[in-house]
């Protein structure tokens, strides 16, 4: 018998297969093997070992430096997002050079295609997780918006938070915080309500018929400016919208700081100084006026088109009968009229 292996051939003729050696000896042998290769390799390893320490150390100085970058331009969830990424870059292309330092037989390449196709595993496995990152670094790069805006966004409308690497926090206005995924806000319309500087608002106002029109706008102009909060520039303006079947539609429009505090209660005041400018004035605000036709569908022409009547009363004096009239008829005929014989006739005198 050999030390290490021995050919065997099958009874079926097949190749021959090998056989390991678990002998003492030959375990022993192994790991004085392995012992020797590891002391052989431990110039290797201590090399790669500094490596790792300096990569580290260098990602720690390009995270601080990509941070400190963001922070001078007002873009710290930029900063916290970009750091991390390039942080675990180069502390991947450290241990990627410590480990050709201890295998050198290791080829580069094929370590660079082996985390390429494990990558893509990956990226299958967390798809959702890597979306999501890659659009908030999209949103945070391209800053269409930014912390402290206020934005409308799948029915969600409030403040902006923060921006994550996996969701938008938005605080809203009743002081709950909703948590958006960064891909529903990278793919939806998304709007800015605080993009500018002013915002305009407006609100209809009705007047009589009887109320002159140009004397109800230049009322309502000037409680319009006289209001706290609202912008000369662009100047209010009254217009015309609509002749409703009881009114006449004014809108007032003015402009406002676009924070919605400011919109909410500007708007407050404007419509509470029209209505004490127009009563003041003596011009109508008429209540909205509708006339009701109630027709209790009981009579025999009732369902007849052409026939039937929609409520009004009738002014013929032959009025149709009403259904419990014609039942009443059914049930009780009215009594015959008498039969009217004809009068005998007189003969002529001879």
């Amino acid at each position: 018998m050999q030390a290490w292996a021995q050919e065997a051939v099958g009874s079926t003729g097949s190749e021959p297969a090998q056989q390991v050696d678990v002998s003492p000896d030959a375990i022993m042998i192994t790991i004085n093997g392995w012992i020797q290769g590891f002391f052989r390799l431990l110039p290797n390893i201590g090399v790669a070992i500094v490596i790792l320490i300096l990569f580290y150390l260098l990602s720690i100085a390009v995270e601080h430096g990509v941070r400190g970058w963001a922070r001078q331009r007002n873009r710290s969830n930029l900063g916290d997002v970009l750091s991390g990424f390039i942080k675990a870059v180069v502390i991947a292309l450290g241990a990627l050079l410590a480990m050709t330092i201890i295998l050198p037989s290791v080829n580069p390449g094929d370590l660079v295609a082996g985390l390429g196709i494990g990558s893509v595993a990956i990226g299958f496995a967390f798809k959702d997780i890597l979306q999501n990152w890659l659009a908030g670094l999209l949103i945070l790069m391209r800053q269409p918006f930014r912390p402290g805006d206020q934005i409308v966004i799948n029915g969600y409308e409030g403040t902006i938070d923060h921006i994550e690497t996996r969701v938008t926090a938005i605080r809203t206005y009743d002081g709950r915080m909703a948590l958006i995924p960064n891909s529903d806000v990278y793919t939806n319309a998304v709007t800015v309500n605080t993009a500018f500087d002013k915002r305009r608002s407006q609100y209809d106002v009705g007047i009589g018929y009887g109320d002159n029109i140009a004397s109800a706008k230049e009322v309502m102009l000037g409680a319009v400016m006289s209001v706290e909060g609202v912008e000369a520039e662009p100047a209010p303006e009254i217009l015309v919208v609509d002749l409703a079947a009881s009114w006449i539609t004014l809108r007032p429009r003015w402009w406002t700081n676009s924070r919605r505090t400011d919109v909410v209660r500007t708007q407050s005041r404007v419509i509470e100084a029209i209505k004490s400018a127009l009563d003041a004035a003596g011009i109508d605000m008429p209540f909205e006026t509708a006339i009701q036709l109630f027709h209790d569908q009981t009579e025999e022409n009732d369902g007849v088109r052409g026939r039937q009547r929609e409520g009004w009363p009738s002014a013929d004096a032959n009025a149709p009968k009403s259904r419990w009239q014609l039942s009443m008829e059914q049930v009780e005929p009215a009594a015959p009229e008498p039969i009217k014989t004809a009068a005998p006739k007189r003969g002529k005198k001879l």
